[in-house]
């Protein structure tokens, strides 16, 4: 898999897949310039009579609950059912998974839509998995990616999706594969919404590449490359962000290369 990445990597920016993200408006601008600065096309949109028609112009469609809204659920459910009808790729970001009876229940509603890839904090994939013996703490996690290992093989096995789990280990797993990514700094998490950078870039690729572990790799690789880069010349969680965008937009082969640190579990 470590020789496919570079050449996805370059691939996104050849194709220029459209993603369609129902997300949060906390972080919406901060998600479409990380989509337009690794070579995807973002549209965000929530009014429900033109759901189904966006997914049949986009390529892929992430669906994050970090603003939870009665109008925007059915929204969510109306492109999540449009996406699995025209067989296109749909990425659930379970934001705040646990938080409360109410995105619990939407989130289970979610699940039965089968998502092909579930992106998540520690804490999220446990919550999500009902294995809560850690307890959610907000959008953060109070878990270590390798203690969801167990809840994300059950979403797996009942669900049948790719689970990706972000933390200083990102964990990529399937019924097939597993993988571990060790890029990235500490410095990131002050940067609010990069978990949700995380899910849209997990989409972008998605949109291109049949594989979806090796889809969630390429993303989470590319983000974790990028921001350990980019740490190195800044000065605190501002600059990084922007440094963030440009390394995105210009990093090179031999950058990505000598900087990732992957280990394959299971291939």
């Amino acid at each position: 898999m470590k020789e496919n990445l570079w050449k996805n990597i370059t691939q996104l920016k050849e194709i220029t897949p459209l993603v369609h993200s129902i997300t949060n408006y906390v972080v919406m601008n901060n998600t479409a310039n990380a989509l337009l600065a690794a070579g995807a096309s973002p549209i965000m949109a929530h009014a429900q009579p033109e759901m189904e028609d966006m997914l049949t112009i986009c390529q892929a469609l992430v669906i994050n609950i970090g603003t939870l809204d009665e109008y925007w659920v059915t929204s969510m459910k109306k492109a999540a059912q449009q996406a699995n009808k025209l067989n296109k790729p749909w990425i659930l970001d379970p934001v705040g998974a646990g938080a409360t009876l109410y995105r619990d229940k939407v989130l289970s509603e979610l699940l039965h839509l089968k998502p092909s890839i579930i992106r998540g904090n520690a804490s999220e994939i446990i919550a999500l998995a009902k294995h809560n013996t850690s307890p959610t703490k907000g959008v953060d996690s109070s878990a270590e990616s390798n203690e969801a290992i167990a809840a994300a093989q059950f979403l797996v096995k009942e669900y049948h999706a790719t689970v990706c789990i972000s933390g200083a280990t990102d964990i990529i797993l399937n019924d097939k594969k597993e993988i571990h990514l060790l890029n990235g700094n500490e410095l990131m998490s002050k940067i609010t919404g990069m978990g949700c950078t995380a899910t849209a870039l997990v989409a972008a690729f998605a949109a291109i590449i049949k594989d979806k572990a090796e889809a969630a790799t390429s993303a989470m690789a590319l983000l974790g490359v990028v921001g350990e880069i980019a740490s190195k010349e800044s000065q605190g969680p501002g600059s990084l962000q922007l440094n963030i965008l440009d390394k995105l937009y210009d990093i090179t082969e031999t950058e990505f290369t000598s900087t990732l640190k992957l280990k394959v579990k299971r291939d």
